[in-house]
């Protein structure tokens, strides 16, 4: 392994912070030792645990060096290069010869920076001529994109930068615990507090986060849509609306306050179980600066009602003027690293590049130029994440997946680990030998973070600039030379290039004129500029190297991406989970992660550190609970819901909700949380119902 002589400026690999940090050659030039980069604005040089130690992975001793293909045995061998792409593509083109194209599946995700997410979906729509293409960003953050779009008619995670949040005279924070999660932006809060602004956390847990807060609501799992509704029914009795914002800048307000009123207080509070003078509070404390936000997580979003939900947190901004203005508005909190780039440019079932819609002629017709083929051989929108996963081995009998490992991800994922065990043919490119590439018939050894320059989008829209620090290992090639060598293979000469430079100049090409535009960004503007906000149109003259028009770095100030420039309040309704508490699953599940591990584990389980400070999964229960079912600290709980049974140590604390259990995600065998989750889905966005199951608890 190689380094160059001089440090390099780069990004994080892991979630959607995207945390500059500086790579330096360590003696001897074998590995490379993280530094802080203070002048990068988003982390300001603070770095989290798995930042810190992220080139652990780059290790030979716990990463991919070499393909593996399957033998007629029944074990996966070192292969070269040639016969594992020859047995790949034999594979993927024997299923589309005797079963059709769209039996051929490809999965992606959130992961990969956005030439490998455009060249993907290029793929398999040119090379492979499927519709079956999704993407692990589905199970990320899709109900807020969809909420995003429905109200503003654009999505982009946060429409101001971050630093923006200390600016602001209130926060209301749903769902999200950023102390674990992201850790180097809990700053954005700490510092709101400190001039003098207020924070409401709302987490049916009291996170290191909630701690923080001058307001903790915690709700029963599953209810932050009645509970949006409860505070908007306030806002209104109390007369606190902005009319003049409303009359101007909205439409749709008599529907979507009507539907609020039918949720009075004391009807929320019975069924979220907060009571109705902290309701009051919330309400006062978010509705008396003259500015203010709401930022959403996973919490309401991973709900089967997850874009009326996040739907209803955008009703409140817009009912009090909180949105479209200096310092106000709301935000999503992306999850994973390029969570909302690799959602705009192709991997996902209904978009084009450009978040361009499929269904769209001009559209089809606009990429298909870029790429040189005929808008009708571009097949329609196919299966979301969940629903490819489930279709594997009956309908979809051969796939290829890129950075992702659903049989620890994926809801209900004892039955997605058969789904994927039943197909005819599975190829995994990834960086180690994650749980769902050890049952593939090829593995792909690929390069990584600091062995590979692109570019990702950071969950402000700033897109961003990895550099390559690294020569990798002999044995391992990057994706975009996969997807060149498939291409190939399949008939398909031309139109995958293997530098990412020249895959990110088509991409500008294809996004142009498109929501998320991206053609007047180069390279040297991003390193220039330390990033480049999009949408950045090219401009009438093109751009070229460092000129350009400047990026958006907030957005609908003047007006919103609808039609007529008004946002549109969408009423909501409550409704329940898809699964509620009954007598043989008496108790509610919630998920989500802890500090040192990230997704589902398949690279930071491997860093000794972060084990020593997450060694494995664990149930978190009330102590009154813990007495009822006669659980000890430390001893085996079974966790059990009509999809299966996890088994994991009894952590007990009186942080959460007495009918409330809590199991981290990232670890797979017996204490696979995701085992029992369950996959409702949200009629508009598709995301399954991680955040909230019924289930019974008792000891192993």
């Amino acid at each position: 392994m190689r380094t160059s002589d001089s440090a390099i400026d780069t990004h994080c690999p892991y979630c959607a912070l995207q945390c500059g940090m500086r790579l330096r050659p360590e003696p001897g030039g074998a590995t490379v030792a993280v530094e802080e980069r203070a002048d990068f604005p988003v982390n300001r040089g603070a770095l989290c645990g798995k930042g810190r130690t992220a080139p652990a992975v780059l290790s030979s001793r716990v990463r991919l060096t070499q393909p593996l293909v399957r033998t007629h045995a029944g074990q996966l061998e070192p292969a070269t290069w040639e016969e594992a792409l020859d047995a790949v593509a034999e594979g993927l083109s024997r299923t589309g010869r005797t079963h059709g194209p769209d039996a051929v599946g490809v999965f992606g995700g959130g992961g990969l920076t956005n030439e490998k997410a455009y060249a993907l979906g290029k793929f398999a729509r040119v090379a492979l001529r499927t519709s079956q293409i999704d993407y692990n960003g589905r199970f990320c953050m899709s109900s807020a994109a969809a909420a995003h779009q429905r109200a503003f008619g654009l999505d982009r995670g946060l429409p101001f930068p971050l630093a923006d949040i200390p600016r602001t005279g209130c926060v209301i924070l749903v769902g999200s615990n950023l102390a674990e999660t992201m850790p180097p932006a809990l700053r954005y809060l700490t510092e709101l507090k400190a001039g003098g602004g207020t924070l409401i956390v709302i987490d049916p847990r009291r996170t290191r986060t909630a701690e923080q807060a001058d307001l903790h609501l915690a709700p029963r799992p599953g209810t932050d849509l009645a509970l949006a509704l409860g505070l908007l029914h306030l806002i209104v009795a109390e007369g606190r609306t902005d009319e003049e914002f409303i009359a101007a800048r909205t439409t749709g307000w008599e529907e979507a306050r009507a539907a609020a009123m039918a949720h009075w207080p004391e009807l929320v509070e019975r069924i979220t179980g907060i009571p109705v003078p902290r309701l009051r509070e919330a309400v006062a404390l978010f509705c008396a600066p003259e500015s203010a936000m709401v930022l959403t997580a996973r919490g309401p979003e991973q709900q089967s009602k997850g874009t009326d939900t996040v739907g209803a947190w955008i009703n409140l901004c817009l009912a009090t003027g909180r949105a479209g203005r200096p310092l106000s508005g709301y935000g999503c909190l992306t999850g994973q690293g390029n969570g909302q780039g690799g959602r705009e440019h192709g991997q996902k079932a209904d978009q084009l590049p450009g978040y361009r819609k499929l269904t769209d002629p001009a559209a089809r017709a606009h990429v298909a130029e870029v790429w040189g083929v005929d808008p009708d051989s571009l097949p329609g929108p196919g299966r979301s994440a969940y629903e490819l996963l489930d279709a594997l081995g009956t309908d979809v009998k051969a796939l290829l997946l890129m950075g992702s490992n659903p049989v620890v991800s994926a809801p209900r994922a004892g039955h997605i680990e058969d789904r994927i065990r039943s197909l005819d043919f599975l190829a995994v490119a990834d960086v180690v030998l994650s749980e769902t590439a050890a049952l593939a018939d090829v593995v792909l050894p690929v390069t990584q973070w600091a062995e590979e320059t692109g570019t990702t989008t950071n969950l402000e829209g700033r897109v961003l600039l990895r550099r390559r620090a690294l020569t990798p290992p002999p044995g391992v090639r990057s994706d975009l030379d996969v997807l060149h060598g498939l291409a190939a293979r399949l008939g398909v000469e031309k139109g995958f290039p293997t530098e990412p430079e020249e895959v990110f100049e088509e991409l500008r090409r294809a996004s142009a004129g498109g929501p998320a535009d991206y053609s007047g960004i180069t390279y040297a503007r991003i390193e220039a500029e330390q990033g480049v906000f999009w949408p950045c149109p090219a401009g009438p003259e093109g751009a070229e190297g460092t000129e350009g028009p400047p990026g958006t770095e907030r957005l609908f100030l003047d007006r919103f991406a609808t039609d007529d420039g008004r946002a549109r309040f969408v009423p909501v309704s409550h409704r329940d989970a898809a699964e509620v508490p009954d007598a043989d699953y008496p108790l509610l599940l919630t998920t989500g992660r802890v500090v040192a591990q990230y997704q589902s584990g398949a690279q930071t389980r491997r860093v000794d550190e972060l084990n020593a400070a997450a060694p494995g999964p664990f149930v978190e229960l009330h102590p009154r609970l813990a007495a009822r079912i006669g659980a000890v600290e430390g001893s085996p709980l079974a966790v059990t819901s009509r999809r299966g049974r996890a088994v994991a140590p009894a952590r007990i604390t009186d942080t959460i909700r007495a009918d409330t259990v809590f199991m981290p995600f990232h670890w797979p065998g017996e204490g696979r949380a995701n085992t029992l989750t369950n996959p409702a889905l949200d009629p508009t966005s598709r995301m399954p119902e991680f955040k909230v199951c019924a289930v019974r608890v008792e000891p192993a």
